[in-house]
C-alpha cells in the first residue's frame, strides 16, 4: 500500500533546535521577512535538546569589560589551543563575531552577570564579569551564573522564536536523509516520530545543526540526541568532514553517585578553585606518578590528568564505579560556599555533602572538533547545504579552547541562517519527485525479521566498544578491532529494520540511530587509526609524539574514503 505523505515547503529548513538551530533558524526570518517560510525541525523538544541548554558554564568572547582585549588576542589563543589545526578563517570568524552574539542576546534579556553582582538587564550599561577560564590569557568568559548559562541562552533564544510567526516549529521529527537533485540540497525526508509517518520537507536552502557525536560513548556529557546525526546526513548527500578524529574528553566528568539536573562536567571550577583531591581506589593520590602534581591545586592538564586516571583503573585501582575519586573534604563548608554558592544545596538535595564524602569522577566524551567541512559562510560543497554549530568541522583544530562551544553555536548559527536566506532568495525550488519517493519508500519499508538483534542492545554494544577502543587514548590494535565490530554490527543490522507506521516505534528509531551511529563511528575509527601521532584530543599510545608531518586535516569523502590535505 502506497504510504501516506505529509509535505510541508519551506524556502529555509534548519535541522536541530539547539542554540546553532535557533539562531539560525531567527536570522533567516529577519533576513526574509514576514512572509517568509522558514521550518525548524528537531527529533526532540524544540529548544529542550542538544548541548546548550545542558552547558552551565561560561561563553568565551573578547568583550574587554573585565580587562583590555580584543578578538585577536582571543583568535591567537583558539589556534594555540588547536595544536595547528585551526581553519584559520572559521577560528577568525568565531572570535571577530562572538562580541556582536552576546550584545544581541543581551539585549534580548539573557541577562548576563554584571560587575555588580547582578544579571544585566536590556540597555544595562554596567560592565559584564568576564572569568579567566584555562588557556586563555586573560579573563575572557562572560555567564550568567555558575548553573544557569546554558539555560539561559536557550531560554532566551526560544523567547525570540515565539515572536516571529514566520517560524514553523516541528518537535518529534527525525530526519533519515538529506534529498538532493542535480547536485544541489533541496530538502529531506524524517520520520514524524508521534505519528510513525514519513514527512517530506521540500526546502530552497537547509541548515544542519544536529550538534556532535559524543553519544557514540558510553560515558558522555551529551543529551540523547547527540549521536552525529548531521555528520551522517551531510557525508551522505555529498559533504565531506574533516577532524573527525578529534574528540574531546572531560577527565573528571561525574560519575557517582547518582546526579539529577546539573551539568556532570560541573567539578573543573570547583577544583580549579579550590584544589579538589584526585584519589585512586585506595585513596591515594596517584597523578604525580605520571609526570605532574597538582600540588594541592588544580594545575595538571586535562589530558595528563584523563591519561592518569584511565591508567589507574587499567591497574584495578580504580573507584568502585571505575573512575577515581574527587575529594574537597579537607575544604571548609565557608570555604565552598563561596566558591559554589547555591550549588552547594543543590548537591546537598542530590544527597551530595562534599565536606563528609568525595565524589567519583572519570574521562567523559565531552565535544566533536570534527565535523562537516564547510567555508565561512557556513556553506558546504553540496549547494545549498550548509551547516551551523558543533556540526561544522575546522574552527577549533585538534583541541577545543575552553568557552568556545556556545560562542560557536551563536556565531556560527546566524551566518548559517543569513547565508540560507541569501541562497534562498536567489534559487528557485525545481524538485522532482523521484529522490524523495526512493527516501520514502526506504524509510516505509522493513526487513526481515532477525531472530534476536536488538537496536537498543546494539546501540550499548557499540558505546561500550567506542569507549575502549576509540576513547581517550587510542592503539592500533584497538582501533582494529573496533572497526572488525562496528562491521559485524552494521552486518547484523542490515536487514533487521522495522517497517513505519507505528507511533513512537522505539525499535525503529533504535535502529535509524544505530545505522547513523555505526557510520560515524566508523569514520571517527577510521581518520584515528590513519593518523598516525598524538596532538591534542586524538591520542595514540603507540605514537606518542606530535609530528610536524601531521599538521594536516584528514577528510572524508564517502564512506571509507579519507584524503589528508593541508
Amino acid at each position: 500500500m502506497k504510504p501516506s505523505v505529509k509535505t510541508i515547503e519551506a524556502d529555509v529548513l534548519v535541522i536541530g533546535a539547539g542554540g546553532a538551530g535557533m539562531y539560525a533558524a531567527i536570522e533567516a526570518a529577519r533576513q526574509l521577512g514576514p512572509d517568509a517560510r522558514v521550518v525548524l525541525a528537531d527529533r526532540s523538544l524544540i529548544g529542550r535538546g542538544g548541548a546548550t541548554i545542558m552547558a552551565q558554564m561560561t561563553v568565551a568572547v573578547a568583550m574587554g569589560h573585565q580587562q583590555d582585549d580584543h578578538w585577536e588576542h582571543h583568535f591567537n589563543d583558539t589556534l594555540t589551543a588547536g595544536r595547528g589545526l585551526c581553519d584559520p578563517a572559521l577560528a577568525r570568524l568565531l572570535c571577530e563575531q562572538g562580541p556582536a552574539a552576546i550584545r544581541e542576546l543581551d539585549d534580548w534579556g539573557v541577562g548576563w552577570a554584571r560587575q555588580d553582582g547582578r544579571n544585566g538587564t536590556p540597555g544595562s550599561t554596567v560592565p559584564m564579569r568576564q572569568a579567566h577560564a584555562p588557556g586563555h590569557d586573560r579573563p575572557r568568559c562572560v555567564y550568567v551564573d555558575f548553573l544557569n548559562t546554558g539555560p539561559a541562552v536557550s531560554k532566551t533564544l526560544r523567547a525570540q522564536l515565539n515572536r516571529m510567526p514566520n517560524i514553523q516549529r516541528i518537535g518529534d521529527l527525525l530526519v533519515t536523509q538529506l534529498i538532493c537533485e542535480a547536485n544541489a540540497c533541496v530538502g529531506a525526508v524524517a520520520l514524524d516520530i508521534s505519528a510513525g509517518t514519513p514527512v517530506r520537507l521540500n526546502a530552497k536552502a537547509t541548515v544542519v545543526a544536529t550538534g556532535g557525536l559524543t553519544r557514540l560513548y558510553a560515558r558522555n556529557s551529551a543529551s540523547a540526541n547527540m549521536g552525529g546525526d548531521g555528520y551522517a546526513l551531510c557525508l551522505a548527500a555529498g559533504a565531506p568532514l574533516i577532524d573527525m578524529e578529534f574528540v574531546q574528553f572531560f577527565p573528571i566528568g561525574h560519575l557517582a553517585p547518582r546526579l539529577i539536573g546539573m551539568d556532570p562536567i560541573m567539578w573543573d571550577p570547583f577544583r580549579y578553585k579550590l584544589g579538589g583531591r584526585l584519589l585512586n581506589g585506595l585513596h591515594e593520590e596517584f597523578v604525580h606518578q605520571y609526570g605532574a602534581s597538582d600540588a594541592g591545586q588544580y594545575v595538571v592538564t586535562r589530558d595528563l590528568a584523563t591519561y592518569a586516571i584511565t591508567k589507574e583503573v587499567a591497574a584495578g585501582r580504580g573507584s568502585p564505579h571505575g573512575g577515581a575519586w574527587l575529594s574537597f573534604e579537607h575544604i571548609s563548608e565557608a570555604q565552598l560556599r563561596a566558591a559554589g554558592g547555591p550549588v552547594i544545596d543543590r548537591l546537598l538535595a542530590n544527597g551530595i555533602d562534599l565536606t563528609r564524602q568525595a565524589i567519583e569522577v572519570a574521562p567523559i566524551a565531552h565535544y566533536h572538533m570534527g565535523g562537516v567541512q564547510a567555508d565561512v559562510h557556513m556553506a558546504t560543497r553540496v549547494p545549498g547545504l550548509f551547516v551551523a554549530g558543533e556540526a561544522v568541522g575546522g574552527a577549533n583544530g585538534a583541541n577545543r579552547l575552553s568557552g568556545n562551544a556556545i560562542t560557536e553555536a551563536l556565531v556560527f548559527g546566524r551566518v548559517a541562517g543569513e547565508s540560507a536566506a541569501q541562497y534562498a532568495k536567489t534559487h528557485e525550488q525545481c524538485v522532482t519527485d523521484t529522490a524523495f519517493v526512493a527516501a520514502v519508500n526506504a524509510l516505509v519499508q522493513g526487513g526481515a525479521a532477525v531472530s534476536g538483534f536488538n537496536p537498543a542492545a546494539g546501540i550499548e554494544t557499540l558505546q561500550a566498544l567506542m569507549q575502549l577502543d576509540v576513547g581517550p587514548f587510542r592503539t592500533a590494535e584497538g582501533l582494529q578491532r573496533a572497526l572488525t565490530q562496528i562491521s559485524a554490527l552494521q552486518t547484523q543490522m542490515q536487514h533487521a529494520k522495522p517497517a513505519a507506521g507505528v507511533p513512537y516505534d522505539t525499535a525503529l528509531v533504535d535502529w535509524l540511530d544505530l545505522r547513523t551511529m555505526l557510520s560515524v563511528a566508523d569514520c571517527v575509527t577510521r581518520a584515528a587509526l590513519q593518523r598516525t601521532e598524538s596532538r591534542g584530543a586524538h591520542q595514540r599510545e603507540d605514537f606518542p609524539g606530535m609530528e610536524a608531518t601531521w599538521e594536516r586535516h584528514l577528510r572524508i569523502t564517502s564512506m571509507g574514503q579519507i584524503e589528508s590535505s593541508q
